[in-house]
């Protein structure tokens, strides 16, 4: 695949909007979003695992369902969660008028929400801001989306890629928000992905599921998952390509580029995470099963003891090995060898003779790879987290006053 500018909008028959509706308190910044595709599209989606799912969620389960869409509105500053029935209310209100601008059904537009939890939406701000938005849809609209979405981001996330399958190319693109609440037992944050390949909405759905479970379930910043986390999905077949079939040559390549788009804004979140100032890969590898080595990797992700050595520069390994050992997944203390990037501390579960000053340069580094070998298993697996740090603390302190 070839990168590509454009976002969202880069495969064809797709158009975006984002405009400031006045949602959040004292702002000015873009809050409401439009994607549109101009024809019928499959759709898939991934979403919170969290029992307290706000009724977007519910509403946007319902649409997969159905498996097509023509579109997806998205307003940041408010989440409209723990909203009782008014919450469902609004967000069928809200599909009603999108759905009113494009003569579309209703059950063909997504809604998804993100902000503060438990305050109803203010409902004459986000049903100007979807008349706005609405009007003013675009090719170039993709900037103003992707700004729109964001709520404690310091960066707007896009991206779009050009695939060669055996007929032609088809182009993927892609926005997403997250900063905050991001540990993931399904895609924490909201993502928005549009294609113009043809795939029938459950091989889609496939794809979709296995692209998230390689890249966004595979994210730390905070351990916390959100109520509204949302992964949407649509392929309109603008290419005027056949449709991709499973096990195909087209099916490989296709999913290839999916997974790495989704890897690639995954990492984007982490590394605008709230307060973030590290990016660490951890690289497990020689566990019993793939599974068996992401949960390794995710102890260690999560560990919050292990993300503030990652802000400080520590190169504690202790605390690197202490997580993966009370991960639940068996292993021999002796067969354990740790690397920090190319610094080798740990052989046969016991340190080297390395210098201190050379794994705290690596430690120091914005981005690197913790690399923990548990064995020759056939397991491995690949997880990324921020570090924690004193800005967290304070953008969270605060978050809701």
């Amino acid at each position: 695949m070839s990168a590509l500018e454009g976002g969202i909008t880069a495969p064809k028959g797709f158009r975006a909007s984002g405009v400031a509706a006045g949602i959040r308190r004292n702002s000015s910044k873009n809050d409401c979003a439009l994607v549109v595709s101009d024809r019928a599209a499959s759709v898939a989606g991934m979403f919170t695992t969290n029992v307290m799912k706000a009724p977007p969620v519910e509403w946007n389960v319902g649409v997969c369902a159905k498996g097509a869409a023509r579109a997806v509105f998205v307003n940041s500053g408010n989440a409209n969660a723990a909203t009782g029935e008014r919450g469902h209310r609004d967000a069928r209100a809200m599909a009603d008028a999108v759905a009113a601008h494009l003569g579309a059904p209703a059950d063909e537009v997504c809604i998804c929400s993100t902000g503060v939890i438990g305050v109803p939406l203010p409902m004459d701000r986000v049903l100007d801001g979807i008349t706005r938005c609405a009007a003013s849809l675009s090719v170039e609209g993709h900037g103003d989306a992707a700004r729109a979405i964001m709520t404690t981001d310091t960066v707007p996330k896009e991206l779009a890629c050009e695939v060669q399958l055996s007929a032609g190319t088809v182009r993927i693109g892609a926005m997403a928000k997250g900063s905050g609440m991001i540990c993931p037992n399904m895609a924490t944050m909201i993502a928005v992905l549009s294609t113009d390949a043809t795939v029938e909405a459950p091989v889609l759905s496939e794809m979709l599921r296995d692209a998230v479970e390689r890249s966004f379930n595979c994210i730390s910043v905070d351990n916390d998952m959100s109520t509204s986390d949302t992964v949407l999905c649509l392929a309109n077949g603008a290419a005027g390509l056949p449709a991709i079939a499973q096990g195909s040559p087209d099916y490989a390549a296709f999913h290839a580029a999916l997974s790495g788009i989704c890897q690639s804004l995954a990492k984007m979140l982490v590394k605008d995470g709230e307060g973030a100032t590290k990016l660490v890969e951890i690289a497990v590898s020689g566990a019993g099963s793939d599974s068996e080595a992401k949960t390794l990797a995710r102890s260690i992700g999560l560990s919050q003891l292990c993300k503030t050595a990652f802000f400080g520069g520590d190169p504690n390994w202790g605390r690197i090995v202490c997580a993966a050992g009370y991960a639940g997944v068996p292993f021999d203390p002796a067969d354990v060898a740790l690397w920090l990037d190319e610094v080798h501390v740990v052989s046969g579960g016991m340190p080297l003779a390395y210098r201190e000053e050379d794994a705290a340069a690596v430690m120091r580094r914005p981005e690197f790879q913790i690399r923990l070998e548990v064995g020759n298993g056939p397991g491995s697996a690949v997880f990324w987290c921020s570090d924690l740090s004193y800005d967290y603390v304070k953008i969270n302190a605060d978050y809701r006053t």
